[in-house]
């Protein structure tokens, strides 16, 4: 595969859609009451919210920048944080023209320490790409508006989601404590193309395969991409009416207390 390729796309799509996103999510809260509570995020404040972003634009920035090859946490990444809550939208903005700019003069094979399946600074484009989508949804749900996922990002962002979930070692005694004995779940994207946007998860002892493809389920959830994204994010719940499920609805409401992060 060519370093530019890595992940579904290449690598500069995935920074300019880094950089949309973070300008709807700056957009977002600008002007916005920053003490307000974020309901998808318990105990959050939108500030704390951004802080959370800013914060992880920069540690993801460090790693690719310095090149990075053993695992630091982002608490040991020196990191000024705004006196004024009022300035936190400019201060992510700024953060992330410094990430975007650092991703796209980087190799994006460049070996670099990850947390996930991939290892190279591509991963960390991708990772961020949908940590900023999901959190924006986040603000927005706060601030009482209905949030909205472009489908290709959306679709990328399931399969990045699925893809991780077994290298992300804070779920590894969750997902065996699913105690998987070959169960399915069923995600079925509506605005998809023909054969397009759907996934079928089966879960095995202590862990789970997934694929592409049509199939059936012991539980299947029906929508947009965009909330099946934020399904398995947990943002949405399997009796959101923005979904449609069959089956073992008591599955996928497992399976969410389990894999959501």
């Amino acid at each position: 595969m060519s370093p530019q390729t890595h992940g579904r796309w290449p690598h500069e799509e995935y920074c300019s859609a880094l950089e949309a996103e973070t300008a709807r999510f700056v957009e977002a809260v600008r002007g916005a009451d920053l003490s307000a509570g974020v309901p998808t995020c318990p105990g959050w404040t939108l500030v704390k919210l951004l802080k959370h972003v800013g914060i992880t634009h920069r540690w993801a920035e460090h790693i690719v920048r310095e090149r990075v090859t053993e695992r630091v946490s982002s608490r040991d990444v020196p990191v000024a944080l705004p006196d004024d809550d009022r300035d936190y939208p400019g201060w992510l903005a700024e953060g992330a023209r410094s990430l975007v700019g650092t991703l796209r003069a980087a190799d994006p094979g460049e070996p670099v320490w990850t947390w996930g399946e991939e290892r190279g600074a591509h991963f960390w484009t991708r990772r961020m790409l949908h940590e900023g989508t999901v959190h924006r949804a986040d603000a927005e749900i706060a601030l009482g508006r209905e949030p909205r996922v472009d489908a290709r990002v959306a679709a990328d962002g399931v399969e990045e989601f699925l893809g991780n979930l077994t290298a992300a070692w804070w779920l590894v005694e969750p997902l065996r404590e699913l105690g998987g004995g070959g169960e399915t779940l069923h995600f079925h994207a509506t605005d998809a193309a023909p054969g397009a946007g759907e996934w079928t998860v089966t879960l095995a002892p202590g862990g789970l395969a997934w694929e592409r493809g049509h199939g059936k389920g012991d539980v299947a959830a029906r929508g947009a991409t965009g909330d099946l994204l934020l399904l398995l994010y947990g943002r949405w719940k399997p009796a959101d009416a923005r979904l449609e499920t069959f089956g073992d609805v008591s599955l996928l409401a497992r399976w969410q207390e389990k894999t959501a992060f």
